[in-house]
């Protein structure tokens, strides 16, 4: 398992400013719990980066990128990366409309000659730009192909996608609802293709991920020397408990909306970028108002909790709010979350289905916003000799001990919120410790650590169970 890459001085985030930048502390229970929690939940690979500021502060990587090979997963391990593909389509719109190429309120069929989708809402507005960007155009999620069924996963061609479009229609007016449609960003890589005369992946490098540095990236998985760094996407579990390799697939005609290929790295220059241009430090690729303003929340439907920006998802989540987008695909999963107030960006790669991601998010940033590092002299000068796993079996997974603000603290595995069900532990003397309250006041259960011959801690014992140490 690689270690954490975390710089020091990086965390801006509310809530976790202290006097110590080094965040040790920190960096520790992400790595452990990451690490745990992915493999309690059946993941077979993952790698993750964490971006402060403009610089990749940390990145690492768990399990397996292909499990039958036993081929450990790196962070340079390429994944699919689904749907975070329509973010690079709308940065390509933004760019020429930002060349005067169209206005984002033009319809979409005087920007695509052979657009031909039948409007089955009279007195619907025209499909604009705008509304399909902000998946509010009605129209369906998906061109009429079967193609997330398994076991091919046949994607159709552009050319086939256009064929079928006149068979098609639209589910709602346009401009009424939000429905999340890959047919639509997939037709906005057309208008990009049309309207800049150029090849939809041959601009997609050119104008974006050249200036970027985005070695990595690219619209379909690639099939040069980088191929053998390609994870195996494996499918959901499901009820027995078994991980099925999945065919690689080609997106094709759907690419614009979910055919990407990256790596954590690379998805973390991405967010650099973002972040140096929102902060005037930049001037490539897109003026730093159009990232504001594809950022800014473009439609709020009717519940008032589903807001779009153009092209990227905007959302509130644990009092944050966070941009960026997910993605889903046959054998994987992604997540780049960011907030641009903080400017702290989490990348989460997964080479399986249907993986709380959003979950795993929320849980870093706020390990990170409790403020585990401090500049308080440590209880003791040991403390080290007892972090680690200490297995609960038969009963449950196992406990957590870990080095938090000046002592230890303890939290059961699995849990989807380490931050919030962490036990602080307060040293007595020797290898003994209580539980404390959050408000140091009250004593708790003593736990007690044992050793062998050597002086190395094996176990310990609480409430009088022995728990021997795993790791």
């Amino acid at each position: 398992m690689n270690k954490f890459l975390l710089t020091a001085a990086i965390f801006t985030l509310a809530g976790a400013a202290s006097a110590n930048d080094d965040f040790s502390n920190e960096k520790a229970l992400i790595e452990s719990w990451l690490s745990a929690q992915r493999a309690y939940d059946n993941v077979p690979g993952m790698t993750a980066a964490i971006v402060d500021d403009q610089e990749l502060a940390w990145s690492a990587a768990f399990g397996y990128a292909d499990i039958e090979k036993q081929q450990p997963a790196t962070t340079d391990t390429i994944y699919g990366i689904c749907s975070i593909s329509k973010l690079f389509t709308g940065v390509a719109v933004m760019q020429l409309r930002d060349r005067g190429k169209f206005k984002l309120d033009d319809p979409l069929s005087d920007l695509l000659p052979w657009f031909d989708l039948d409007q089955a809402h009279q007195g619907s507005p025209e499909i604009t730009l705008r509304a399909v960007l902000t998946h509010s155009a009605g129209l369906p999620r998906e061109s009429d192909y079967p193609y997330w069924s398994a076991p091919d996963f046949e994607f159709p061609s552009r050319e086939a996608i256009r064929e079928r479009l006149a068979s098609q229609q639209t589910l709602y007016p346009a401009d009424r609802y939000f429905q999340y449609s890959n047919l639509g960003l997939s037709l906005a890589g057309e208008v990009v293709a049309e309207q800049s005369g150029e090849d939809f992946d041959g601009y997609i490098h050119k104008h974006i991920l050249a200036p970027l540095g985005m070695k990595d990236t690219e619209t379909g998985f690639p099939t040069d020397a980088r191929e053998p760094r390609i994870a195996t996407g494996y499918s959901y579990p499901g009820r027995d408990h078994t991980l099925k390799p999945m065919p690689r697939y080609d997106a094709k005609g759907i690419a614009p909306a979910a055919g990407f290929a990256s790596t954590a790295p690379d998805l973390a220059r991405f967010a650099s970028w973002q972040f140096r241009l929102l902060d005037g430090k930049e001037d490539k690729v897109l003026q730093e108002n159009t990232l504001r303003e594809m950022q800014r929340v473009q439609w709020l439907d009717w519940d008032w909790n589903t807001a779009r920006g153009l092209a990227f998802g905007v959302y509130r989540s644990d009092g944050r709010t966070l941009t960026g987008h997910s993605g889903s695909c046959p054998g994987f999963n992604t997540r780049l979350a960011m907030d641009p107030l903080a400017k702290v960006a989490v990348i989460l790669m997964a080479n399986r289905n249907n993986v709380n991601l959003g979950g795993y998010t929320n849980a870093i940033l706020d390990i990170i916003d409790a403020g585990g590092t401090s500049d308080d002299e440590p209880q003791a000068d040991n403390l080290e000799d007892f972090t680690g796993g200490y297995d609960l079996h038969p009963w449950g997974g196992e406990e957590l001990v870990f080095r938090w603000k000046d002592g230890l603290a303890i939290v059961s595995l699995p849990t989807t919120d380490p931050a919030g069900s962490m036990t602080l532990m307060k040293h007595v003397e020797g290898d003994r410790f209580h539980t404390v309250r959050d408000d140091d006041e009250q004593r708790g259960h003593d736990i007690e650590f044992l050793r062998d011959d050597n002086g190395k801690v094996t176990g310990l014992k609480v409430h009088s169970m022995y728990l021997p140490k795993n790791l």
